[in-house]
């Protein structure tokens, strides 16, 4: 059995393979309503054969969508329209299902990305006033955000431990928090966007401090036999920025709170950011982490092939492979994967005529008698 497709345990949470679909944001809700097409596209990636679906970036209040078409479960319509699209997808697939919980900040109130991506004005219709640690914009010339005083951090940690009742009422069997990518839990960890001298600023625990209230208030609130893990970026990519050694500390942290898993990513948080792009360039931060952590790892970020999946899992070097552009252009990767390594993989009985007669145990549970 290769190593890809070994069971996986998250917490008590049991996935068939160690192929995640990563969260992507599709800009396609109306007021954080999940529409028509997440129906399609959730129910699209659910028959993939991976071992986990992770729903994209979640606002969990309006103000924290990055674009105003952002998905959100911020309110009871918001709950009503993602029930329906998940009543209807798992009446079709026996896929596991997370979510990832998110909050915008300073990034947020942004045109979608087939728009240009550019921050929307404040006194436009459509746009808001962002909030952030600090009274720093994300890049020059735009709107600087108000940063967040008392009241505004228990709103907004809140709000993330109600959107994860409401993720427990909609059957989401594990939450992804988001403090990657420069959204604002990520805002609160890095020096770039941080300048807070109070408690929340400062020092590496100050600036750990509120993502990681965070973190025990969505525990706090989701069912304790179901996980809870984080997405991070393991480094800013900029001089003085979060680094790869901050990112180990918040891991452990995390893991001393319940946490199941880190998810591992990078950058985002600054537009001077100097990626050094290669073929699993951020594997070596997760197999780092996972060494001196001793969390499952999920590995993210140009993993495209089943032989670069297969070494990353079968070396150690993280637990978990996420795919997301991969999984877009190759919806059915799982399957190629399975084929390619000798494994096999789950499909819908309606597409099992589809199996290629070279891989002739390819999909489990094959059964096919035709008049």
């Amino acid at each position: 059995m290769p190593a890809l497709f070994q069971p996986l345990k998250l917490g008590e949470l049991e996935l068939e393979n160690r192929i995640v679909i990563a969260p992507m944001c599709q800009y396609s809700a109306v007021d954080g309503n999940a529409t028509d097409w997440h129906l399609i596209h959730l129910g699209h990636l659910a028959l993939s054969g991976a071992g986990l679906m992770i729903i994209e970036a979640t606002a969990v209040e309006a103000d924290g969508r990055i674009t105003p078409v952002d998905l959100g479960l911020y309110s009871d319509a918001n709950e009503a329209a993602l029930a329906k699209v998940l009543a209807a997808v798992r009446a079709q697939s026996p896929i596991r299902i997370g979510m990832q919980l998110a909050h915008a900040g300073r990034k947020a109130s942004s045109k979608a990305p087939w728009d240009g991506g550019q921050q929307i004005p404040s006194a436009a219709a459509d746009g808001w006033k962002t909030a952030a640690p600090s009274a720093l914009p994300h890049a020059a010339g735009e709107e600087a955000p108000h940063a967040l005083d008392a009241a505004g951090l228990a709103r907004v940690r809140d709000a993330f431990a109600q959107a994860a009742v409401r993720a427990a009422r909609l059957g989401i069997e594990g939450i992804e928090i988001h403090a990657a990518h420069g959204y604002l839990l990520h805002q609160f960890l890095s020096p770039i966007a941080n300048r807070r001298t109070d408690d929340y600023g400062g020092s590496l625990e100050n600036r750990m401090r509120f993502p990681l209230e965070v973190f025990d208030a969505v525990r706090a609130a989701f069912p304790a036999d179901r996980p809870v893990w984080v997405r991070l970026s393991a480094t800013d990519w900029v001089d003085g920025g979060w680094d790869l050694d901050s990112s180990v500390a918040f891991a452990n942290a995390l893991k001393a709170r319940g946490c199941t898993a880190i998810h591992v990513s990078s950058g985002g948080v600054s537009p001077l950011q100097k990626i050094a792009l290669a073929s699993g360039y951020q594997v070596p931060h997760a197999a780092r982490i996972k060494a001196e952590t001793g969390l499952p790892t999920i590995a993210v970020g140009l993993i495209t092939e089943p032989e670069q999946a297969e070494t990353i899992v079968a070396s150690g070097e993280a637990d978990a492979v996420a795919l997301a552009r991969a999984m877009l252009y190759d919806p059915r990767w799982p399957w190629h994967a399975a084929a390619k390594l000798g494994a096999q993989v789950r499909a819908p009985k309606q597409y099992w005529r589809s199996q290629p007669r070279e891989y002739k145990d390819l999909f489990e549970g094959v059964s096919i008698g035709q008049r």
